[in-house]
């Protein structure tokens, strides 16, 4: 297609390629960052590909979330389940520790619906004085929890696709009108499209997705296919 110039273009190539980084993977073309008209990409002016972000999840046909070698990008609905199945088989965590912050995290979103990091960071406060027991543990292992970054933990879970974006938080100025950097508010990708079912094993749906970037891709590396997937 032509260059992006607006969020349903951005939106129409994500539904296209099934899968689209948002910044270069090393597979020429392949990202938003280099389909962009360069005028749309950082513009003081206009909106562009960094404020079409929410937009493009809101209308629905497309997941986001830091999803390809832990940056960001989209998958298209139509392969959601097949990446998810395929990712929900791996494991992320390096050890066991590791993995125990991680599910108090994702319990926390799955109770609450949807969180920002402040709210993560306020509930998980809260859960340590009423005494909650999956949230106490985790606080009791950390000195001091403010040195705690949420940032690799919510990464690990997008990567798992345990949790998505589901849009960005902006200020707004007197006028009503949006500025700074959006704050992103983290769901279980469940709660933006139900249930998430590929009906065949992780190992399958792993073939699948090969099978369609290697399609589109002949001459990638085979490690840069690889790492796109998972």
């Amino acid at each position: 297609m032509d260059e992006i110039r607006s969020s349903m273009d951005m939106e129409r190539e994500v539904i296209r390629l099934g899968f689209l980084p948002f910044f270069r993977c090393g597979i020429p073309g392949f990202s938003i960052e280099e389909k962009t008209a360069e005028d749309y990409w950082f513009s003081g002016e206009e909106d562009g590909a960094w404020e079409w972000k929410g937009p493009v999840i809101r209308e629905g046909h497309c997941a986001y979330g830091k999803i390809f070698n832990r940056k960001a990008g989209y998958v298209s609905l139509e392969w959601l389940p097949d990446l998810l199945n395929y990712r929900r088989s791996l494991h992320y965590a390096k050890d066991e520790d590791t993995a125990a912050l991680d599910d108090v995290v994702l319990q926390t979103i799955a109770c609450e619906g949807g969180v920002t990091v402040k709210d993560l960071r306020r509930l998980l406060g809260f859960a340590r004085g009423r005494g909650r027991r999956s949230a106490a543990d985790w606080v009791d292992t950390i000195p001091d929890e403010r040195k705690i970054s949420l940032e690799p933990i919510l990464t690990r879970l997008m990567m798992g696709l345990h949790v998505v974006i589901a849009d960005f938080e902006y200020n707004k100025d007197r006028h009503g009108n949006p500025y700074g950097w959006g704050v992103a508010r983290y769901v279980l990708p469940e709660t933006l499209y139900g249930r998430l079912d590929a009906g065949c094993a992780p190992e399958e749906s792993f073939a699948k997705i090969y099978r369609h970037l290697r399609g589109m891709f002949p001459d990638a590396p085979e490690r840069k296919i690889l790492a796109l997937i998972g």
